[in-house]
């Protein structure tokens, strides 16, 4: 080999090399990226885990802040509102009712008509989108615009009668939101949740509202019960089970409520009702303990809310917020690599990634994950992956929620004959407990469901878990709140009585 063919031989051989070596740089590089964005997704499992002896710790805190808002105003995170509501329909009710659910980024209108021994014969429900400037705006525009609304669905679903005609209907009103009642069909807002910011509303009366602008409109309709969403869901969940003593509702926010004795409401010394009970609205979206496995993207999410250090249950687990973790973990790995390609502005922006849109991404079942677009599969697999341990976490924390209630009321087995069982003989047999369930996150996420009913079941233990009931009641927020309505109306005087 002359000397000019073995330059290039030797030539060749080093620019191989050197090739190999720039090609053997990236793929560390790109091992090296990879690596840091699973060790991103790793340090955020670990800090979301919810292993049952966690839940457990959660289960206890929930009671205890439970008797602590029973115990005095301010006592707790928990509000514990009275709902003046003691007796729930039991199945006997009839005539036509209507209803309005106010809560989230919509609202609903119902009609239904009721015909004794436990029977719906008819029921119509509409839905109608509250325009975005209008949850920002005044209580006069936005109550105009739903008194407006329901004339117009009373005059397409009215059976053809004329406005006038629509005269002494009774009308329940659910509103999503924390008020103080005053009575079964008057209370005050609180404060305002779910993106709602309308400053002229906080310490008003909302029935006394929405009274107003029915009248402008020409609607004699007279509003007889204010309800939340989750007491209209246990409403409804009683006329058609007597065993149903609470109600969750999970949705774009979260709420729930349960019957309690009157006497065990110690802030309020002298409640007394004919029934003995008191419904209590917890609004346990504002629920706090050392024990929720609180991330840093909780904490940032939390921190730029339009309510900072407020609602932190809700936060963590209903669907207004779910799909925002997701895109903050996302956006934690986009500046760890490249792997997701160059960081987009949208990622960037609060909201983002909706809720429904993270569970079609996390319920994705087609070879390459079609719902995620332009990354590469195994990148699709872990955005997959944050999916379910955002959902995860979100259920059994909710699960763990529902036993803390059971826990307050001695449903959750774990104290003997006072906590569930009923006498009978030497032993004791547990008694039925069921739990009224509605919002769109539970009734339209599947395997946020199934998360959540099997944490309660694995929290519970084989031996209670199957006299608990977790049963869905579609629209029962808005059903439960005309049943309401229709159960007060009958009422000639007022069945709670504070001394």
């Amino acid at each position: 080999m002359g000397k000019v063919g073995l330059g290039l031989a030797v030539g060749c051989a080093v620019a191989s090399c050197a090739i190999a070596a720039v090609m053997v740089g990236r793929r560390v590089r790109s091992r090296r990226r990879w690596w840091g964005v699973v060790r991103v997704f790793d340090e955020f499992e670990e800090a979301a885990s919810t292993p049952v002896g966690r839940l457990r710790q959660v289960v206890d805190a929930m009671a205890v802040e439970m008797h602590a808002g029973l115990a005095s105003e301010g006592g707790s995170k928990l509000k514990m509102l009275l709902t003046f509501v003691d007796n729930l329909p039991d199945g006997s009710e009839n005539g036509i009712y209507y209803a309005l659910h106010v809560g989230g980024t919509n609202f609903r209108l119902l009609r239904i008509q009721l015909g004794g021994q436990r029977a719906i014969l008819e029921y119509d429900v509409e839905r109608e989108l509250i325009p975005q400037h209008l949850m920002t705006s005044t209580s006069e525009e936005l109550f105009d615009f739903i008194a407006l609304s329901l004339k117009e669905f009373v005059e397409r679903k009215g059976n053809n009668l004329q406005i006038p005609q629509v005269r002494g209907t009774n009308l329940g009103l659910t509103f999503s939101f924390p008020v103080k009642q005053m009575s079964v069909s008057s209370g005050t807002l609180i404060k305002w949740t779910k993106g709602f910011a309308i400053e002229d509303m906080i310490g008003k009366d909302i029935v006394e509202c929405l009274q107003r602008a029915l009248s402008r409109r020409g609607l004699d309709m007279t509003v007889t019960a204010l309800v939340n969403d989750s007491v209209g869901t246990l409403a409804l969940g009683h006329f058609y089970d007597k065993d149903t003593v609470a109600a969750v509702v999970i949705g774009t926010g979260t709420n729930a409520c349960y019957l309690e004795r009157a006497d065990a409401v110690i802030k309020c010394q002298g409640l007394l009702t004919t029934s003995g009970g008191m419904v209590i609205n917890m609004e346990w979206g504002n629920f706090w303990s050392s024990h929720l496995p609180r991330t840093s993207y909780d904490i940032d999410l939390d921190a730029e809310s339009q309510n900072p250090n407020d609602q932190g249950f809700e936060k963590m687990i209903s669907g207004m917020y779910l799909g925002d973790i997701v895109r903050r973990v996302i956006l934690r790995m986009s500046l760890e690599s490249d792997v997701f390609g160059p960081v987009s502005s949208k990622l960037l922006a609060r909201f983002v990634l909706s809720t429904p849109s993270m569970a079609a991404m996390h319920e994705d079942y087609s070879p390459n994950l079609s719902e995620i677009h332009d990354v590469p599969l195994k990148v699709r697999k872990l955005v997959v992956k944050i999916c379910d341990v955002v959902t995860r976490r979100a259920a059994r924390l909710a699960a763990a929620g529902i036993v803390g209630i059971l826990k307050k009321i001695g449903r959750d087995g774990t104290g003997g004959i006072t906590s569930g069982r009923i006498k009978s003989g030497k032993s004791g047999k547990m008694r039925r407990t069921v739990v009224a369930m509605d919002g769109g996150l539970y009734m339209s996420y599947t395997m946020f469901r199934e998360y959540l009913n099997e944490a309660v079941a694995e929290i519970l233990g084989e031996e209670i878990a199957p006299y608990v009931i977790l049963k869905v009641m579609e629209d029962g927020s808005g059903i439960g709140a005309a049943m309401l309505a229709a159960s007060n109306s009958a009422q000639s005087v007022d069945t709670v009585q504070v001394l």
